[in-house]
């Protein structure tokens, strides 16, 4: 089992940790979180060692993660960033689609991102997702600096694997009653 130091997630992806993480939320009875497969094609296989050597994505996937917490239902995609930028070219506009289109149904929708460098987490909202997506799209900047984002939404890993989104989507949840 990996842990978490001040030298990073150290063989942990942030999709074991929330993986982790949805386990124990659907335990606590909070959420039904699923993690969503990227469907792929297999062109060869290693039929000796039992495994896929080559394959192609099948189709566009949406976002990483699908659900429901407390009858909310919601989507997020976790992102991985080694410097103080996060590059929107790591966002797809299939998924800025989605998201947008989940966001039209009453979902909530989100992303997770990890700064490796800093080891620090970020709940970036889809009102964000949106306003840095279309800035990009309208000739400028096409990523995302670190002192841009809320201060309110950096969080931390906890006991060493536990990435605590729900208690961000409480605060979206409540910017956006508040907002109404």
């Amino acid at each position: 089992m990996g842990t978490w130091s001040s030298r990073g997630l150290r063989g942990s992806t942030l999709e074991d940790f929330i993986n982790r993480t949805n386990e124990r939320y659907l335990s606590q009875g909070l959420a039904l979180i699923q993690k969503i497969p990227t469907p792929i094609t297999p062109v060869k296989i290693d039929k000796e060692h039992r495994h896929i050597t080559l394959a192609y994505f099948d189709q566009q996937s949406t976002v990483d993660y699908i659900g429901a917490v407390q009858g909310i239902p919601v989507c997020f995609d976790a992102k991985e960033c080694s410097v103080n930028t996060f590059p929107l070219q790591n966002l797809h506009e299939h998924q800025v689609t989605f998201m947008g289109n989940f966001e039209k149904q009453e979902g909530i929708s989100f992303l997770v991102i990890y700064f490796s460098n800093r080891n620090e987490l970020y709940y970036m909202r889809y009102s964000e997702i949106k306003t840095f997506w279309e800035r990009a799209q309208h000739g400028g900047r096409k990523s995302v600096r670190h002192d841009e984002l809320s201060r309110e939404f950096f969080f931390e890993l906890k006991d060493g694997m536990y990435v605590p989104y729900l208690e961000m989507l409480q605060k979206d949840l409540n910017l956006r009653d508040n907002n109404e």
